[in-house]
């Protein structure tokens, strides 16, 4: 399950998106008044601003229905990387991932604002994720099966030869593991399709979703370091899972 390969970068990534959370006590400021010195101090790099709400779920065994968070989305021109913040998280997230220096960067102005303005007591939650999604077709791998492309740890019974992949309408595996330095992953992997009102997409795509997370009271001045422990723990886990044939067609170059 876990590769003891160094890491490598690929110059081709199945990445659809990559987040970086850090969640903190709730800082009722935040909800109650617009953040106009935190949008004054990015604005330069993150022009663009809506105010979402996202659906906050009841706690279990809760009566209450579930509620919506206020979240305010701070963009780049090409909307390619998004700053959220609400009162009780503040999240970096990416649509065409570059690599983890470049991406790590982009979160230190905006992280070092946010400290600066509203001073929190710590991180309780200090999550990277990374959503793949791996499309056969845009590869060139339409000739392969998913058990030649991924470890059957990942496959449930599509590892085995006689179950055909036409055949079987649902098959997904999650699981949760507790890793070195206090990490913890929590991972799901299976095919799927993608709902696309738009544009609809036929094609059985494979998704490969690893939350890596640390939970407890992070300070603040050791933030930076636990998001590395996090990726450090990223690629070992990331390259168990794919075949060499998948790893060799990801590291061809683009040009």
């Amino acid at each position: 399950m876990f590769s003891s390969q160094n890491r490598c970068i690929y110059p081709k990534n199945a990445l659809a998106d990559v987040v970086c959370q850090l969640r903190f006590p709730e800082i009722l400021e935040i909800g109650t008044q617009a953040p106009a010195a935190f949008q004054e101090s990015i604005r330069q790099e993150y022009p663009m601003y809506r105010r979402i709400m996202t659906p906050v779920p009841a706690a279990p065994n809760s009566a209450g229905a579930a509620s919506a968070e206020q979240v305010h989305q701070f963009s780049s021109a090409d909307g390619v990387w998004k700053i959220r913040l609400s009162s009780g998280f503040i999240s970096l997230s990416c649509s065409r991932y570059p690599r983890w220096e470049s991406f790590a960067g982009k979160l230190d102005k905006p992280l070092a604002s946010f400290i600066s303005l509203y001073h929190p007591a710590f991180f309780h939650r200090v999550g990277l994720r990374y959503v793949n999604i791996f499309s056969r077709k845009s590869m060139e791998l339409e000739e392969y099966g998913f058990r030649d492309l991924f470890s059957p740890c990942y496959l449930g019974i599509l590892s085995q030869e006689d179950v055909r992949e036409s055949s079987t309408t649902r098959c997904s595996t999650d699981c949760q593991i507790a890793l070195s330095g206090g990490c913890t992953a929590r991972i799901h992997a299976g095919p799927g399709l993608l709902q696309n009102p738009v544009l609809p997409d036929r094609e059985v795509k494979f998704i490969f979703d690893l939350d890596l997370f640390m939970n407890g009271q992070v300070p603040v001045n050791v933030t930076a370091g636990a998001m590395e422990t996090l990726h450090s723990q990223a690629y070992p886990i990331f390259r168990g899972a794919i075949s060499d044939l998948l790893h060799d067609r990801l590291m061809e170059s683009t040009q």
